[in-house]
């Protein structure tokens, strides 16, 4: 890989995306906590919830893992430049990087579209 410190510049966004993510999970566990301790009479919206709280749960798995191997495939790539070898595995360290960013935006896009659906159905007061 040419240019080594690629794979490095991407980690800010993924920890951003960390950060807003490590949010939510806090706030859905207050929220199904206070419902546990005040309302079990909704153990559907309850189990609902607890559906939700794994997806972010595996969402914050694979984000750490997409910084992980962006932060061995710039250090490879690093130490790979500096002896001259010609052998590139850092694209591919990259690559399962940038996939299981991939994985983790797709279920947080689920968890969104399936957060805005219990609310409304909390509304409608069906759940």
């Amino acid at each position: 890989m040419e240019n080594w410190y690629i794979p490095a510049t991407i980690i800010p966004g993924i920890g951003l995306l960390i950060l807003s993510t490590s949010n939510l999970l806090v706030n859905l566990s207050a929220e199904i906590k206070w419902l546990i301790n005040e309302d079990t009479s909704k153990t559907i919206l309850i189990n609902r919830k607890l559906k939700q709280l794994k997806l972010l749960n595996n969402a914050m798995v694979f984000l750490y893992i997409a910084v992980a191997c962006l932060v061995i495939s710039a250090l490879v790539a690093g130490v790979y430049k500096s002896v001259a070898s010609t052998f590139d595995s850092g694209i591919y360290i990259t690559i399962i990087g940038i996939i299981s960013a991939l994985i983790a935006l797709i279920m947080l896009i689920t968890y969104s579209f399936r957060a805005v659906k219990i609310r409304q159905d909390q509304f409608h007061n069906k759940c």
